[in-house]
């Protein structure tokens, strides 16, 4: 069964983690650098990672001698340390990727669907009906689609300060759910 106030939990968590709105300046910045992005192959890339931790993720984790609680710490750490990324507008992580991968490496993967967001999607496989979960991923896939198509406006209409602002309001909500999920699984 399907519930609109599960649908929307998930959704939100996952847009926050995801934070493709605070990601547009690194998305502009890697398509000034790449090339053309495809969001096509990007949005069916996410799709995948995110649907195979949706259902096999625990699983996968069972088989490496992990348990989810542990999975789930090291994310709330992870997603920590993007939250201070973003707040205080310093590099932590360091994306590699192929040029030419039409944007599927870095944006799709580890830049929207990193180990933050698939640590998220188990967390919320545990917390969630799975028709809640599909719904909020399905939400959060179209999102991502629409923004990576209006990327030429969104950049022209909000200009790079609303951006950088937008990026440090999502990292404090970010560093709010990391500290939820550790204060969970500790």
């Amino acid at each position: 069964m399907i519930t609109l106030n599960g649908v929307l939990s998930v959704a939100l968590t996952l847009f926050l983690v995801i934070d493709v709105m605070g990601n547009v300046p690194y998305i502009l910045n890697i398509r000034q650098k790449t090339g053309p992005l495809n969001p096509t192959a990007i949005v069916l890339f996410s799709a995948l990672l995110l649907l195979l931790f949706t259902f096999f993720g625990e699983s996968l984790l069972r088989l490496l001698g992990i348990d989810v609680s542990s999975f789930a710490l090291a994310g709330s750490v992870v997603l920590l340390l993007l939250a201070l990324e973003m707040i205080l507008g310093i590099s932590i992580f360091q994306i590699e990727g192929s040029e030419r991968s039409g944007g599927i490496v870095p944006v799709a993967f580890p830049l929207l669907v990193g180990v933050g967001t698939l640590t998220t999607v188990i967390a919320l496989r545990t917390q969630h009906r799975l028709g809640d979960l599909l719904g909020g991923i399905a939400i959060n896939l179209l999102i991502i689609y629409v923004v990576l198509l209006a990327l030429d406006w969104l950049d022209r209409k909000l200009g790079p300060q609303v951006l950088i602002v937008l990026k440090k309001f999502f990292g404090i909500l970010l560093l709010a759910i990391a500290v939820q999920l550790f204060r969970t699984y500790a």
